[in-house]
């Protein structure tokens, strides 16, 4: 909805997959590039961090945007700003954008929903005109701190009961942290909790457990209790 609303063609990549599978897209100094991330416990994860420093910039011009679950996105923005600006993008413009959350599906339930496109569409034609403009120089003033917020710990999914191994949680999983011989197991070290695997188990299997969701609920019950609305800085 954000690059639609500028009006010209538009180029999805994503980076989010193993590296095998991964596609880098062919950046010129003209374009407009738009990096979205999630945030995980109020930082972009180092994984994504690690797969956006290996697109060719070629000094475009970028608007960053931070995806969070409706609780806070803390440092990301700022993170994000400063890990574009530090590989040489010019950064006109950052967004703050609120998705269902990723663990706790009922907080942002249902969102982006149509209030979000309509604030999209128009975030996406301010950014285009301040790209288009002589003033697109200026840098936004994103809030956050430096050096960020330590990254909270994030309830990581297994294969539960009705798991059948049929592998396509660990095909799919971005860093390769789900073993294809044994999909009900997960290595700690590698998992980012973005819950992926989740999303695409078919049996509905994979899930953190009772027990975890009945505390990630409840840790997030205020902080999550109001709606966030979208962000634009420019």
């Amino acid at each position: 909805m954000l690059c639609q609303a500028m009006g010209a063609a538009c180029t999805v990549t994503d980076l989010c997959v193993q590296p095998s599978q991964l596609q880098l897209p062919h950046i010129d100094k003209d374009d407009l590039v738009v990096v979205a991330m999630p945030v995980f416990a109020g930082r972009v994860p180092p994984w994504a961090v690690e797969q956006l420093r290996k697109v060719e910039q070629h000094g475009a011009k970028c608007a960053v945007v931070a995806v969070y679950g409706n609780r806070a996105y803390d440092d990301a923005l700022l993170e994000m700003q400063d890990v574009a600006t530090a590989m040489g993008f010019r950064v006109i413009a950052a967004v703050a954008a609120v998705a269902e959350h990723s663990i706790i599906r009922k907080y942002g339930k249902g969102r982006p929903d149509a209030a979000d496109a309509q604030t999209l569409r128009q975030m996406g034609a301010e950014i285009w005109r301040k790209a288009e403009a002589e003033t697109c120089a200026t840098v936004p003033q994103v809030p956050g701190n430096r050096p960020y917020k330590q990254a909270g710990s994030v309830p990581q999914p297994k294969g539960r009961r009705g798991c059948n191994r049929c592998g396509i949680c660990a095909k799919q999983c971005p860093t390769g942290a789900i073993p294809l011989a044994d999909p009900k197991r997960v290595d700690t070290t590698k998992c980012i909790a973005c819950m992926r695997c989740v999303a695409v188990c078919p049996s509905g299997s994979r899930r953190i457990g009772a027990v975890m969701n009945l505390l990630a609920t409840q840790v997030l019950k205020k902080a999550c209790a109001t709606r966030k609305e979208y962000e634009l800085y420019l």
